[in-house]
């Protein structure tokens, strides 16, 4: 310890120069300490503000295909309900340019769906908010066309056979019916709207499934729904 305590007697001045090496060391490792926490903050600031981009992004997505959901479930209503296509018969009629653009919108909002709500690009999260916008707007035009044009648009006689086509539809359905006479009001239902509308497969599908529970004992649904 003596030649410890002789070199520090010795050499006490350099206590000053290192106490500023020290001391600049000091600082030095501070500032450093300082950026590494910077960093970090910034990482942290940036990743979470990623993420809440991405949780708008989805909420975004989502409220799009609820209104993509909200027009299916209206086009629904007519594919599931053959009484409805007969009182607006427009809605299947692909004479129609109206129901055509309808058609042609949805196909193409359907084609643009994403699988999940965040697989999306920006730009294609555009295109998909256009196309159920414009889905949308075609629908309703389509359909305030065809409940203002009812069944104007056929003749005298072809207006007979979708009344005619409507009563049957309505006997085919009624619990106070035998089922030798439902049966035959569903054929000749059928007869009547053969040439005059188009029955989607659904609705077809869902009248069927009506007449059959009917036939069975089921409850008895009205003909319109």
């Amino acid at each position: 310890m003596e030649p410890l305590f002789e070199f520090a007697g010795s050499y006490w001045w350099l206590i000053f120069p290192l106490s500023g090496v020290f001391a600049a060391w000091g600082r030095s490792w501070s500032r450093a300490n300082e950026r590494r926490h910077q960093r970090r903050v910034e990482l942290y600031t940036l990743k979470h503000q990623g993420e809440q981009v991405r949780q708008a992004r989805i909420g975004e997505v989502e409220a799009v295909t609820a209104a993509h959901d909200a027009v299916n479930r209206k086009w629904l209503d007519y594919e599931l309900d053959v009484g409805k296509l007969i009182d607006y018969p427009l809605m299947t009629d692909v004479r129609e340019p109206l129901t055509v653009a309808f058609l042609r919108a949805k196909r193409t909002a359907d084609a643009l769906r994403p699988a999940e709500p965040d697989t999306l690009s920006a730009a294609e999260f555009a295109e998909y908010r256009a196309a159920v916008n414009d889905y949308d707007v075609a629908f309703q035009v389509a359909e305030a066309e065809a409940r203002r044009l009812k069944d104007s648009a056929f003749t005298g006689p072809e207006r007979q056979r979708l009344a005619r086509a409507r009563k049957l539809l309505a006997l085919a359905l009624d619990n106070a019916a035998s089922p030798a006479e439902r049966q035959t009001a569903y054929r000749r239902a059928r007869r009547e709207l053969d040439g005059l509308i188009v029955l989607p497969d659904t609705a077809v599908a869902s009248l069927e499934a009506k007449v059959a529970r009917m036939l069975d004992g089921g409850p008895g649904p009205s003909a319109t729904g």
